[in-house]
Order: structure tokens, then sequence, then C-alpha cells
């Protein structure tokens, strides 16, 4: 099946940081689900941030020891994506490498894959798919049919806009395909081992109903657990029966920690509530045993997916979950759970929150806080689901047994990479298909310095400038300039040592030579290097050039 180098960066991929986020769980997740499952007869790696590839290798151990070569595609190497010709970018950012691969010229395909889409960057990113030199061989990967259809509205409006003020755009589309995110499903195993531990440690009672929450601890960026809590309390008290809440997750500081659960706790007095930092791998795999049910009221728009409901049903966990976002396409109603209905604003209510983000006078937390306050649950529904599962221990087996089989059939990557190979061997073809590209590789976001400042210098040099050595210079006083601090500083792609000695040796030589024929000394890769370092040599008084003409 078809192959992808992969962009990788270990703040994609690694979890063992105090910030963990979705995107790292999600990273970590792909890339054990790729390395299991992909069938390829290597996985080529693209090592963005130039780490030591021993460094790297160890990461890939701990997350999955690979069963097949691995091939690290040193940084700067580009032109090495063409060997598989599809580059997988753990992000949306697919404009950001189709400037940088039209710079250099170089076949190859793009795939992204969408996280939260509310960020103004992001949204940013989405816009610029209809600008830069994305193409239709290129892919973003929609993870939910929620943020799809996000992503088609937005691309909507712009390309309205585009095509009123410069007409329709030429170029092909980038494809959005929806592919759910996946769990290596054998990870969250239950036991009864782990249950008693877990209850024991906690001080649950063997024969409590425990609903468990999985997820980081910040009402404006993630979701407020009041909804949840509200919820709780009713069906505590509708039920009459001791209910046990675990919260499992992370607060970005202690203070936001203590806020959290003092507040939430307030809202369901007959709730016995309990707190887990849920960073740790021994917790995040083990803690589904404590559990009966799941429970994760999302109310926020920087979700888009939502991968703790496909995790809980991975441990044969039933989940009362909000009808939003990815949920929808995780949860059945009815069969392996329950989505509880969500109300927000008609479109068109929230100008002025748009209005203030594009101003920066919101930020992110605030922005997407604002708008989750105006979501609602139905607290009734979500009462009666609740009530159902406490009171019905043969319904939270049944509808634990389906969503263990949904995760497993579905959800687990065995099941999503081959969609991944798909697509990509689908791109390959498009691209196989498409006329040589332009060899026009302009990117007006970052120019040429030569180019865009050209109206600074007095002139430029041109091939028919001479060029010649300063009386009584020589290699070795040459030499003791360029090893100057004020010579050799910020000296990104300077000319060779040998290039150098070449141009000294023939000026010493034959005298004056004009540029060309300093260029043709050397092969055509390296000319325009060795023309540049001519006026480096002026600049450092080695060498003199005169304007012919």
């Amino acid at each position: 099946m078809a192959n992808a180098a992969i962009y990788f960066h270990t703040d994609g991929y690694d979890t063992s940081g105090k910030r963990l986020l979705g995107r790292h769980s999600a990273g970590e997740s792909f890339l054990r689900g790729f390395l299991r499952h992909a069938e390829v007869d290597r996985f080529h790696l693209w090592n963005v941030g130039a780490r030591p590839t021993e460094e790297l290798d160890a990461l890939i151990a701990r997350i999955e020891p690979a069963t097949r070569p691995v091939r690290w595609i040193p940084q700067r190497n580009r032109s090495d994506l063409t060997d598989p010709g599809v580059l997988y970018i753990p992000t949306p950012d697919l404009p950001a490498e189709a400037w940088l691969r039209h710079m250099v010229g170089v076949r190859y395909a793009l795939c992204g894959v969408t996280h939260t889409t509310a960020t103004r960057v992001v949204m940013k990113i989405v816009g610029d798919l209809l600008v830069a030199p994305v193409d239709g061989h290129d892919a973003l990967i929609c993870t939910s049919s929620a943020v799809r259809a996000a992503v088609d509205a937005q691309l909507g409006m712009m390309r309205d806009y585009l095509g009123r003020e410069y007409g329709a755009r030429r170029r092909a589309e980038p494809q959005r395909v929806t592919i759910p995110l996946g769990v290596n499903a054998a990870d969250f195993q239950v036991s009864p081992e782990h249950r008693q531990a877990w209850r024991e440690r906690l001080g649950i009672p063997p024969d409590a109903i425990v609903a468990l929450y999985v997820g980081r601890f910040n009402i404006k960026a993630k979701m407020n657990p009041a909804l949840m809590a509200m919820a709780l309390e009713r069906a505590a008290v509708a039920s009459g029966r001791p209910i046990h809440w675990v919260n499992s997750g992370w607060a970005e500081t202690e203070a936001a920690d203590e806020i959290f659960h003092r507040e939430t706790a307030k809202l369901c007095p007959s709730v016995t509530y309990h707190q887990v930092d849920g960073r740790q791998a021994d917790v995040r795999f083990t803690i589904w045993s404590v559990a009966d049910f799941f429970i994760s009221f999302s109310d926020n728009i920087q979700e888009t997916f939502g991968l703790t409901p496909v995790e809980a049903m991975a441990a044969g966990l039933p989940s009362v979950v909000s009808d939003w976002d990815g949920y929808k396409d995780t949860v059945r109603d009815g069969v392996d759970g329950f989505r509880v209905p969500t109300l927000a604003p008609r479109p068109n209510m929230g100008g002025d929150l748009g209005y203030l983000y594009a101003n920066a006078w919101l930020a992110y937390d605030n922005y997407v806080g604002a708008v989750a306050q105006f979501t609602a649950v139905d607290l009734r529904a979500a009462e009666a689901a609740i009530v159902a599962l406490v009171n019905d221990e043969d319904l939270r087996r049944r509808m634990g047994e389906q969503a263990r089989m949904r995760a497993r059939q579905v959800f687990d990557w065995s099941a999503i990479v081959p969609q991944y190979q798909a697509l990509w061997a689908e791109q390959a073809a498009r691209l196989a298909a498409l006329a040589e590209p332009s060899q026009t590789r302009v990117n007006p976001y970052a120019p040429d310095p030569f180019t865009l400042f050209a109206g600074y210098p007095s002139r430029h040099l041109a091939h028919g400038d001479l060029v010649a050595l300063r009386p009584g210079m020589s290699e070795a006083a040459a030499g003791a300039r360029f090893g100057s601090a004020l010579a050799n500083y910020s000296r990104v792609n300077p000319p060779r040592p040998e290039e150098l000695t070449a141009v000294i040796a023939h000026l010493a030589a034959h005298g004056a030579t004009p540029v060309s024929v300093l260029r043709d000394l050397f092969s055509p890769p390296r000319r325009n290097f060795v023309e540049r370092a001519l006026v480096w040599l002026a600049r450092h008084d080695v060498v003199e050039i005169t304007a012919r003409g």
C-alpha cells in the first residue's frame, strides 16, 4: 500500500511533558498505530527539528518499537520527500509547506489533519488554502463531520470573497476527506485488578456506581464541568443512589486546579467527588477500570473530534456525552451510550465575538469560553440517561459491549491506518497525472531579499564587472580577514574555503577577471554562491570590483 513521509517533531508526538494537550495524545496514538499497522516496507520520518537521531530513536522505541527499517530524512533535505512522494503533517498547515515546496520546485503531495480550528492561526491557515499553491493532489483530513462542515463553511466564505475580488481560482482546491482519529484499543483494556486498586486508592466501595471524566481541566478552553455536575446531581437525587464522580486530568496552574474542583464539587453535593492527576501513562491507561460509565459534556468550539469518548468505548464503558462536534460521529445514541441534545444561538448571532477576536481584544481562551457560555445541554435528558445507567446494570453491560466492539471495528488504528494509506495512494496517483510544475518559484511571503530590497544599493553586481585582488593581498592575508569576529558572523551558506582559495589563486595569476569568468571556474550548482561571495570579498577589502563600461 501507499506510504508517506511523516513530518516528525517531538512536540507532535511526545506525551511525557507537563502540558499534555489533546494533539499530543492524538499524535502519540497515531504514531503508535501507524508503526503497528501500516503496510509499508520502511518508515520515512522527516527530522524537521534537526534533533540527534539517537534521541528520536529512543522516543520511537518508547512509543512503539519499529518492526521495519526507519529512514530519517535530514531537516534540509526536502528533495528526499519525493520518496515516498507524500508528506503527512500532523497539523492543518498545508499552505506553509506548499509555499516551501513551491520555492524549491520539488514534487510531492501534502496531507494534513485538523485538530482545533478555532484559533486565529488555524482560521488563517484554512483561508490561505485558497491562496497558497496547494493543489488537488493535496489533502486535508477532517477528523469529524462537524469540523468538515466548519472548514467547508470558512472556505465558502473565502471563495466568495476571492471570487468577487479576483475571479475564480484556477488551481484545483485541496481535497477535504473525513477520517476519524483512532485509538489503539488494546491499550485501554480494563481489569478487575485495576478496578480494585483504583477504588481502594480513592476510597470507593466495590459496589458503588462511578462516573468518570477524563480531560484537561480548563473551564474556558476545554469544557465547563458545571453542566456535568448539575446533571449528575439531578441524577443522584432522582435515583436515590450514591454516585461517585472521578475527574482525571490536569489544570494549567495549581490555582486553576483548585478553582475547578472546588466550584464543580459545590454543584453536586449529593455526589462523592474525586480528583486524579491524569497525565501519567499508568493513569491514562488504567483509570478506565474504576468506572461504570463515562461522562463528557463538551460545550466548546475548540473541540473538533473528542478522543476520550472513543477511549472510553475501547475500555468497554457506556457514555453519556453532549451531542456536540465529533461526539456526533462516535457515540451512537441508545446503542453504546447516550448523546444529550445541545442548544446554541442561530447563525449570525455572534458577529460581535468574531470582531473582538479579530482585533485580538479577546484572547483565544476568552473567545472560545465566551462562545461556550451560550451553549446549553438538555439537563432533563442528561438526568434521564444517567439514571438509566445507574439503575440498570444489564444496560451498562450491553452498551459497554457495543461500545467495545465499535471501538475495535471502527476506531482502532488497524481500521483507520488503511484509510490514510488509501488516501495517500490517491494523492500519489493525482500527482503522477499532473504535468511538470511551473519553474516559477517565487514565494511572495518570503521573497529573495536581494529582489525585495533591490532599491537599497547604488547598483548590483553584473557578470561583466571586473574583479581584482587588492594590491599586496595574499591568501594568508585574506584568511586573516576571514577569521576576524567582524567578518565571521551571520555566515549562512557561506562560500567554501576551497572556493575562496581558487578565486584568490586565479586573480593572483591572471589579474582582473570578469565575474562571468570566475563563475565558470565552478560547477553550475555553486556558481551563484561564488558570485555572491565576490561581494563579500569586496566588503572585507580582499578584492576590488569595477563596473565595466
